[in-house]
């Protein structure tokens, strides 16, 4: 694959949230509410809003409102608050308090203890005025403390407790304004501790996990130079073997999480602790990432990767060119003129689809050559009337080639047969109630129909000797990118200001050279099924315009595509 400089800064385009925004420039806004009561569903009324907004430790200004419920306080809120009726008969009704807290709020991150509470009210009143939610990130205290906070720093995760804790300079007292400023005391004691632990954003912050190790965080120096941009990133021990193989549209910013904050998985921890140094390619685009992820993975076959590490671990049913042609499974596509369905990526899903053909079509099912004039005792099966008995003389080869030429009318363009076949028995099944047979022969169908569908949409690719797309991303750019016979060759972002046509002209020039490959269906060896599906889903994607075509690029209207919508049908019928 051939990248092409396209002139075009990633590191000044990123988009704010893709960097990660750093904490001491970032405004937060804490806030605490006292209501009525403890569901705004259920009619409690919000009585005081008060809140401190704060940037980098400093104070940058206060909000302070009662608000007329229009309801009586109950007795033990008022005695809990200190909020009577005759302080809020005069206070601003919420349809006033609202719209001015949120103009106080506006552009800074929401803050609050136990914020589904606070958040859910203000959501509630929002909605209640017709009002468009602003759309806040949020940073819960409570949360944070508990995944911070030992049981040795305070008994338990209540505003009070770590108020003390953090030797606030404000006591919470039930009051909004009271309780905001003592949140804030809380909020930077909370990003203190975790600021020793390398955590500097609030994507961190929001994220952060104490299950995450000490070992952990002692290896975030790994991402330090590591792009901001789409690539590859490649964890490796001490001796240079791949460990782990992954993407992201911001490569420093995902390597990190391993280290700091949201990567909890447990095999991950094991892999970071073997890790010595991290490897990122930069990509021009995010399919091109995730295209290098595949064939690295493919490459590597990483430990700690579980899924796509072995491409050539796969299945595909051959309809064989021979005689008497039969039905196997094999685990490449040869050039041999024969047909092939697939790849299955599990032997046990290509026998669902073998075994539904065969009750479909009689061929014969024995491994053996056959010569044109065979003269062999008929098997079991002939017997059966499940296979036509070639071997014996049964039939003639004129008649027997025109059952497997509706067998590779099946396999290559329309599943009806099979489907139809399947669906008869599936009637019968269920109609004598025996319906855990029905579902074997749903899932025999539906294992067929996708992999049907799924050869004819990769083998429509796959036979273009070269398709060129291009889309318009969301930071303005085209990305394009040249496939060849369904193998991504070269991928690059046009210039502002350059001439698309002699960019693309360019591209294809360098564009990696893929051999013809022969005439059969299927993946072909120029790139891998998976390589080929992230490719497909890509063209397919809202925004994507073809540039260039050469060949055909065509899918059969009634192909195996349309059938697999029948599936769930078929799933609704046999649950019955």
């Amino acid at each position: 694959m051939t990248t092409m400089s396209a002139g075009t800064n990633w590191e000044q385009q990123r988009s704010f949230d893709e960097l990660g925004q750093p904490l001491h420039d970032t405004t937060f806004c804490v806030v605490d509410l006292e209501t009525t009561g403890g569901s705004a569903q259920a009619g409690s009324m919000i009585t005081e809003i008060g809140a401190v907004k704060v940037r980098g430790g400093e104070v940058l200004g206060e909000f302070q409102t009662l608000v007329n419920p229009r309801t009586e306080i109950p007795a033990f809120i008022a005695v809990l608050t200190g909020i009577s009726n005759s302080m809020v008969a005069d206070a601003p009704p919420i349809e006033s308090a609202l719209p001015a807290f949120l103009d106080f709020a506006s552009g800074s991150v929401l803050v609050a203890h136990n914020a589904p509470f606070d958040v859910g009210f203000l959501k509630h009143f929002t909605e209640q005025q017709e009002r468009a939610w602003p759309g806040f990130d949020v940073v819960d205290t409570a949360v944070l403390a508990r995944r911070i906070i030992t049981r040795e720093d305070a008994p338990n995760c209540k505003l009070s407790s770590l108020a003390r804790h953090f030797r606030s300079t404000t006591t919470p007292n039930h009051r909004a304004l009271s309780d905001a400023r003592a949140t804030v005391d809380v909020l930077h004691g909370l990003m203190e501790r975790v600021g020793a632990l390398g955590v500097d954003t609030l994507e961190e912050l929001q994220t952060f996990s104490s299950r995450v190790s000490s070992a952990q965080r002692r290896k975030r120096h790994l991402a330090d130079g590591l792009p901001h941009a789409p690539g590859v990133y490649l964890f490796k021990d001490s001796a240079g073997r791949v460990l782990y193989v992954g993407t992201s549209k911001d490569v420093r910013r995902r390597v990190r999480s391993y280290f700091t904050a949201s990567e909890t998985r447990s095999r991950m921890g094991e892999m970071v602790r073997l890790a010595s140094e991290v490897e990122a390619i930069t990509c021009a685009t995010p399919l091109e990432a995730e295209v290098r992820e595949l064939r690295l993975i493919g490459e590597h076959k990483p430990h700690y990767n579980r899924r796509s590490k072995f491409p050539e671990k796969v299945t595909f049913i051959k309809l064989t060119r021979e005689p008497w042609p039969r039905l196997s499974l094999v685990k490449r596509v040869r050039d041999d003129g024969a047909d092939y369905l697939g790849p299955f990526s599990s032997r046990a899903s290509a026998e669902q689809s073998l075994t539904a053909l065969h009750e479909t079509f009689p061929v014969r099912q024995c491994k053996d050559s056959l010569g044109i004039s065979p003269k062999r005792t008929p098997c079991a099966l002939a017997e059966m009337g499940k296979c036509l008995s070639p071997c014996d003389g049964g039939i003639d080869q004129r008649t027997y080639a025109a059952m497997v030429r509706q067998l590779r009318q099946t396999l290559l363009r329309t599943p009806d047969q099979v489907v139809d076949a399947i669906n008869a028995r599936m009637t019968t099944l269920a109609a004598d109630e025996r319906f855990e047979e029905a579902g074997t022969q749903r899932d025999r169908m539906a294992s067929f129909v996708r992999a049907a569908a799924r050869t004819q949409r990769l083998s429509a690719l796959t036979g273009c000797p070269e398709v060129i797309a291009a889309r318009h991303e969301d930071d303005g750019s085209w990305a394009v990118h040249v496939i060849r016979y369904g193998r991504l060759s070269a991928t690059g972002v046009i210039p502002r200001g350059a001439d698309a046509h002699d960019f693309v002209a360019g591209l294809r020039l360098i564009a990696e050279s893929v051999p013809t490959p022969s005439d059969t269906p299927g993946p072909v060896p120029s790139a891998s099924a998976a390589e080929t599906e992230r490719i497909l889903r890509w063209l397919e994607s809202p925004g994507v315009r073809l540039v260039d075509v050469k060949g055909t690029w065509t899918c059969p209207v009634d192909g195996a595509g349309r059938a697999v919508n029948g599936l769930v049908r078929a799933a609704d019928f046999t649950d019955s």
